[in-house]
């Protein structure tokens, strides 16, 4: 069983990547997920060692152990988590060596994402019905996100005051507690206009809530929500093509890509804070180039 004075040093490191980084609630239970599973195994292989008793042969037998099968990009992800531990311990003299310190990420292959054609978009955004209250907000999110290219999470966070429907801008804060402002097309105005003369008031039925997508209890709508109304329309709109919760969000940079977007005001869309993010989009475009010269040119 954990000491509680381990799991307090996890709470401790989640408590200072809050305050020094401001990391995403979900990030923060990620992980204190993947602490507790490395302190669940070193106390099985080491009683009483504890995370501050963890040497370099510990992080290397719980990799060797616990990860041969894994994932490379989960594997690294739970080795950053464990880095930027021992990085605070050391930093604050709780241990004398970082016992990451020579470990190496595993090898990751190309990162492919999925993404809808143009014309599936189109289909996509035209299933819901807007006749209804329900189905103007579903409507007006899915235009608004793929107008804008939010992250779901984002999406669904935004309130009334961050709205600027005259300049056409969402401020946004993603990741890190980073606030960037978001341009947004006249199409999504549109819809944004629609819903919040027309639905948003009767959805809440008399409640108050600051958020710009509401629920009929009140309060925003979630990730999981929206993942219902994206999965929901897809299938209504005849779309079989691999689904994520960032369908519109992926299709949003790989369509200004394939328009000839530069790739730096597509990072700075997204809110990527490393280009290299961002790259993961221009084999789609260039794959998508490709198809529609060999469809079209005399010698294709």
């Amino acid at each position: 069983m954990a000491a509680a004075g381990d799991l307090g040093l996890i709470d401790e490191f989640c408590d200072t990547l809050w305050l020094e980084q401001g990391l995403a609630k979900n990030s923060l239970d990620a992980y204190r997920r993947d602490m507790r599973m490395f302190l669940t195994w070193l106390d099985t292989k080491r009683p009483g060692c504890g995370l501050l008793g963890a040497g370099p042969a510990d992080l290397a037998a719980y990799f060797a152990e616990r990860h041969p099968d894994t994932k490379p990009s989960t594997a690294n992800r739970r080795l950053s988590v464990l880095k930027r531990f021992y990085a605070l311990a050391l930093r604050k003299h709780q241990v004398v060596e970082d016992p990451c310190l020579k470990m190496a990420t595993a090898r990751q292959p190309t990162r492919f994402v999925h993404t809808l054609s143009e014309a599936q978009v189109e289909a996509l955004l035209a299933a819901p019905d807007v006749a209804t209250p329900l189905g103007l907000r579903e409507r007006t999110m899915l235009e608004l996100m793929y107008a804008s290219g939010l992250r779901v999470s984002e999406l669904v966070a935004l309130k009334l005051v961050e709205l600027s429907l005259n300049d056409g801008v969402l401020r946004v804060t993603g990741k890190g507690a980073k606030t960037r402002l978001v341009p947004f097309g006249a199409e999504a105005r549109k819809w944004l206009e629609r819903y919040l003369a027309d639905a948003r008031g009767i959805i809440l039925n008399g409640q108050v809530d600051d958020a710009l997508f509401v629920t009929g209890r009140g309060g925003p709508m979630t990730r999981q929500m929206f993942w219902v109304v994206i999965k929901k329309h897809a299938l209504k709109a005849g779309i079989r093509a691999p689904l994520s919760p960032h369908t519109l969000r992926h299709a949003f940079a790989t369509h200004l890509l394939n328009h000839g977007a530069d790739l730096r005001v597509v990072q700075l869309l997204l809110g990527h804070s490393d280009i290299s993010t961002t790259q993961i989009y221009t084999h789609v475009a260039r794959e998508r180039l490709k198809g529609l010269h060999a469809q079209h040119h005399p010698r294709g």
